[in-house]
């Protein structure tokens, strides 16, 4: 279990612990205004109005954002991650390459983690982000906690670690400004659900997404839990992993190139995957999607970048890329996603052979 932590500079000095209890206030003629106060806050909120929750296109990048699950918050639908590649297998200088591509192509929400290459990754994104001088409101950036340190008090989350207890911890966090928003990472819809629940009762600031793998062939979470939790108190995911490290890319083709990141030092693991039985039984699904990503004019991870953002409920899916131009082909996935038509969806699940099913 890891906790995220939304951090935006936008209006935290100024908002009161009620505004970021209720969340945004609605502009003049919209909206049921500002509402009953503390404890009333925390009830699900009722319909937005039309409109509220959907997607919109940015002037001049083509990008689309959503709310952060049903939160006030617009994020791109497509975030740029930093794991394995910031302070890690790329040079500052091509990270900074990267997250130049990322913003001026319309993404905004950047990720990363106290564990990335052992605190490199943010202070690498945190010096890039201080030289370029972007307005700090116009962009998110997302970390997550538990790993820290080596020690035992610099990892987990206990009170040392953060204070006290989860829920009141993130609480405590957003009402000093440090942060705007907190979700939770890797957690189980029970634990998601117990989190919300514990707010509502004492009063606190509930979880507004969960961080979870999705892909090709990672699909019973994202697919058939989290939607409920979206519906019923409002919590959005933000998707990470969708290529599998690559594995969703026909790079592999029953082979490790030594270009690819299985190949890096501290990736055993991965290249063992690659060449185990399962593996090798994905990437032969991987070249069956060939002639879909074919027929609709893109690559098999534009396609399966796509595939990720059409699922309900999910406000982002994270790039991991390791060069500006990656990133571009990447990006390329949003004019696939209104190509993906029911009939295809239905074709990319016959051919893939998992789509879950409700167990009730």
């Amino acid at each position: 279990m890891q906790v995220s932590i939304a951090c935006t500079e936008q209006n935290l000095r100024s908002r009161s612990s009620e505004d970021r209890l209720c969340g945004p206030r609605p502009g003049p003629g919209g909206g049921n205004g500002s509402g009953p106060k503390a404890r009333a806050a925390l009830v699900p909120r009722p319909p937005a109005p039309a409109g509220a929750l959907r997607e919109s296109t940015g002037r001049g990048t083509g990008m689309k954002y959503r709310n952060l699950g049903k939160s006030g918050l617009r994020v791109s639908c497509l975030g740029l991650g930093t794991w394995v590649t910031f302070g890690s297998q790329i040079s500052d200088e091509t990270a900074e390459d990267v997250l130049t591509v990322a913003y001026e192509h319309g993404v905004n929400l950047f990720d990363t983690a106290e564990v990335y290459a052992a605190g490199k990754a943010e202070r690498t994104l945190g010096n890039i982000l201080k030289s370029k001088g972007w307005r700090r409101s116009s962009y998110v950036i997302t970390t997550k906690i538990f790993w820290g340190g080596q020690a035992e008090t610099e990892r987990g989350l206990s009170r040392k670690h953060i204070i006290e207890e989860i829920v009141r911890a993130m609480t405590y966090v957003i009402n000093q400004g440090l942060a705007l928003y907190w979700g939770t990472s890797r957690w189980g819809a029970a634990e998601i659900m117990e989190a919300y629940s514990m707010a509502r009762q004492f009063n606190l600031i509930p979880p507004v997404c969960e961080q979870a793998e999705h892909h090709l062939f990672q699909r019973e979470k994202v697919e058939m839990q989290l939607p409920e939790l979206y519906h019923k108190i409002g919590v959005g995911s933000v998707t990470w992993y969708p290529l599998a490290c690559g594995l969703i890319t026909s790079k592999y083709d029953g082979r490790v190139p030594d270009t690819c990141r299985a190949s890096i030092k501290g990736y055993q693991w991965l290249k063992d995957k690659v060449q185990s039985e399962d593996g090798k039984k994905q990437q032969a699904k991987v070249m069956d999607l060939l002639p879909v990503a074919h027929q609709l004019g893109c690559t098999v991870a534009q396609l399966a970048i796509a595939w990720c953002l059409r699922s309900e409920g999910v406000s982002s899916v994270l790039l991991g890329v390791s060069s500006a131009e990656q990133l571009i082909e990447h990006l390329g996935a949003l004019q696939v996603l209104s190509q993906l038509t029911p009939q295809t969806v239905m074709e990319i699940d016959g051919l893939l052979g998992n789509k879950p099913h409700s167990k009730k």
